[in-house]
């Protein structure tokens, strides 16, 4: 195959073109053409509530005992032995139980608990619906996380982004329907943001770079060849283009039209996609209120403001990461909770900024925010002042995009450790998330290898109680 004269590289665009010998088995829904490279708007299977998501992932798993769910028992239990069904032994055992590091009060109108730890964000706490019932699978980073995206622990399946970019397409045929902000390098890599055996058009873009919170969210390589002007780049593209259509023949080469579909994608982005993503063109009041430009918000305040220029622009999922490189998800403080203080600032005005400017911008109504980890973390200590890995209860929270706004559904039990009431699976919360779309969990499907798959696999339910 002969590619397009593009300095934009396949790596960048499409990082794999393997897409398997699938077939689309989505019923009542116009899926984009394979091989015409645009991601066309599909029709819904229902009424939308969100026309896109955007998610905020917080690698290692924050505690939701010290955040966002309060526990009066913790702190008259602290320091005493109770027992628990530690996830990590499946054994039931004694652990010295350990109060929240952070005092919690009551917010808005709705008076839900907030700890101190995230007081910008406690100034929205009327817009954001609550799932304290959350549970999932996977007691390490590396399955919980991959499950977190894809639905599956062990298994190479496409990601929750991936599902939408091929159920919905894109509102901008010049962008890519799933772009992912800073990703997480390890504990499942780029298997977080691929699209498996989906067509390859649908895997995530990589705006930044993987594991690094601090890289500028920007598109890398948009300049065309030097020295042509742009009526010559037209017929060079052209020509080239041709000569891949003729190569690729009657179809049946997967890998080959996937190329073909990165390259027509890297063209139309080259030629149309230069200012979207450009923070410098924003006022200093926005800037200002995602505490861009200052210290510690700097970094992750540019991530969630290229955020909404790209939601804004039409794209159908973005993901923000507060992640990095090391061995240690950033998040995961088994020996010392206090650095969650740290964390916290980094993130709690560039979050907070973010939903203002949605709301102020009219962009809220159907646009759905999504905060979390993983899991969530024990209440009960590791070693002097840490918490180790929770998968049994944790908090996530939803805000606009057809959701209760100043709500609150579930709860773990008196401490804090386990879902007992309104419990939420991760598979539940994607089958809501698609729901929220106009996309039906269980008849979103793809032929693969003799079956149809799905994201929910034969799971799910959509929790019709947090929908407004």
């Amino acid at each position: 195959m002969i590619s397009p004269s593009s300095s934009l590289s396949r790596r960048q665009l499409l990082q794999s073109t393997a897409c398997g010998f699938g077939s689309l088995a989505l019923s009542g829904m116009l899926c984009s053409a394979r091989g015409s490279g645009l991601l066309r708007p599909a029709t819904t299977m229902h009424a939308a509530r969100a026309k896109r998501v955007i998610f905020v992932f917080m690698q290692g798993g924050p505690s939701h005992v010290d955040t966002f769910e309060h526990k009066p028992e913790l702190y008259r239990f602290h320091e005493k032995k109770a027992e628990f069904n530690n996830p990590r032994t499946r054994k039931v055992e004694e652990h010295k139980v350990m109060q929240p590091l952070w005092d919690f009060q009551r917010h808005g109108e709705c008076g839900q608990h907030v700890s101190t730890l995230f007081p910008e964000t406690a100034r929205h706490v009327d817009k954001l619906c609550f799932l304290h019932g959350m549970h999932t699978e996977g007691v390490a980073h590396g399955p919980a996380t991959l499950f977190l995206h894809t639905g599956a622990t062990n298994l190479v399946r496409p990601s929750v982004g991936a599902w939408i970019s091929y159920g919905l397409g894109s509102e901008n045929e010049n962008l890519p329907a799933f772009v992912t902000i800073n990703p997480p390098a390890n504990k499942g890599g780029p298997r977080n943001y691929g699209n498996a055996f989906l067509p390859a058009i649908h895997q995530g873009t990589i705006l930044g770079q993987p594991g690094d919170r601090n890289a500028e969210p920007r598109f890398r390589n948009l300049e065309g060849p030097g020295g042509l002007s742009p009526d010559r780049q037209r017929r060079q593209y052209d020509f080239l283009q041709a000569l891949n259509r003729t190569q690729a023949g009657t179809g049946g080469d997967h890998d080959l039209e996937g190329a073909i579909s990165s390259m027509e994608l890297a063209w139309r982005m080259q030629n149309r996609a230069g200012g979207i993503v450009d923070l410098e063109r924003e006022t200093t009041a926005t800037r200002e209120l995602y505490g861009i430009g200052q210290k510690p918000t700097d970094a992750f305040g540019r991530q969630c403001l290229a955020a909404r220029q790209l939601a804004e622009a039409g794209v159908r999922y973005i993901q923000i990461s507060h992640c990095d490189n090391g061995a240690t998800p950033v998040w995961d403080q088994h020996s010392n909770m206090p650095k969650h203080q740290d964390l916290a600032l980094e993130v709690d005005r560039p979050i907070a900024g973010l939903l203002a400017d949605l709301e102020q911008r009219g962009l809220l109504e159907d646009t759905l925010v999504w905060w979390g980890g993983e899991f969530g973390r024990t209440p009960f200590t590791q070693g002097k002042d840490g918490r180790d890995h929770n998968p049994r209860g944790f908090t996530t929270w939803l805000a606009g995009g057809g959701v209760k706004p100043g709500f609150a559904y579930g709860s773990t039990d008196d401490l804090g450790f386990a879902a007992v009431e309104g419990k939420v699976h991760m598979h539940d919360l994607h089958a809501t998330i698609l729901h929220l779309l106009g996309m039906d969990h269980e008849q979103l499907t793809y032929r693969y290898a003799g079956r149809d798959f799905r994201l929910t696999d034969v799971f799910g339910r959509v929790v019709h109680e947090i929908l407004a």
